[in-house]
């Protein structure tokens, strides 16, 4: 009987809606899922020897760390979109100053409304996410580097669709996804290069960068959302070229 592994399914999926789909609404339940699948996946393989006893479950501090930094990042973007999805501070500005914040808001209004759904939008990064799968299936056979095809699997998969995520992304939000995507790569690289000879050889420190460099990707790109949405009221990049 063929065993399905979820956790892989999970992972790979996960990061296909993030490269498909625009709506931040879906991105973002993704994106958390992705770490969760991507920490869990990482114990499910023995790369880590457990060293914690919680709720009476043997766990490693590594994952725990993983499911920390996806719950933290997920948060700072999830309060990056609804806070920039509203005016505030439109008191302190003169009518010229209204005046151009209005003529933004329309513009994007109008962008929005005249492009309600395209399939057409989705078909670069639909064919996209064809090719990276194809890459990311063919790949482990032609250059294994981890243990198993399935953990090659991950991390190709996770940097093909990281980077096609920042090709085709039209707002910064959809950025930051993309550089998310590719960070969890190189979490899965390392852990399965360090953990395939000795489970005991994968510190938490390493891990505990790379989860900083996850939160301080997600607060820079708070910030830059903040400095374009102050600006344009939009997170659109296309509006970067009209001004």
């Amino acid at each position: 009987m063929i065993t399905i592994n979820w956790l892989l399914i999970g992972v790979g999926a996960s990061a296909g809606v993030v490269l498909l789909f625009r709506d931040w609404r879906l991105t973002f339940p993704a994106l958390l899922i992705n770490y969760i699948s991507q920490a869990l996946f990482l114990a499910q393989q023995g790369f880590i020897a457990p060293d914690l006893a919680l709720f009476g479950l043997q766990i490693s501090t590594v994952v725990i760390t993983l499911l920390l930094t996806g719950l933290a990042v997920t948060a700072i973007l999830t309060i990056t979109a609804l806070t920039f999805s509203r005016d505030y501070g439109l008191e302190n500005l003169d009518e010229f100053g209204l005046a151009e914040l209005r003529r933004a808001a329309r513009a994007a209004q109008r962008q929005r409304a005249s492009q309600p759904f395209q399939l057409s939008d989705y078909l670069v990064p639909f064919w996209s996410g064809v090719l990276a799968l194809l890459a990311s299936i063919t790949l482990p056979y032609i250059y294994p580097i981890a243990t198993t095809p399935a953990v090659d699997f991950i991390w190709y998969w996770l940097g093909l669709t990281g980077i096609l995520t920042i090709a085709t992304a039209a707002d910064v939000l959809k950025i930051g996804l993309g550089l998310l995507l590719c960070t969890g790569s190189i979490t899965q690289l390392y852990t399965a290069v360090s953990g395939s000879a000795d489970a005991s050889g994968i510190g938490v420190v390493p891990i505990g960068l790379l989860a900083a460099v996850n939160i301080l990707l997600a607060l820079a790109v708070a910030y830059l959302s903040g400095l374009l949405y102050g600006r344009l009221k939009t997170l659109e990049l296309s509006e970067l070229y009209r001004v």
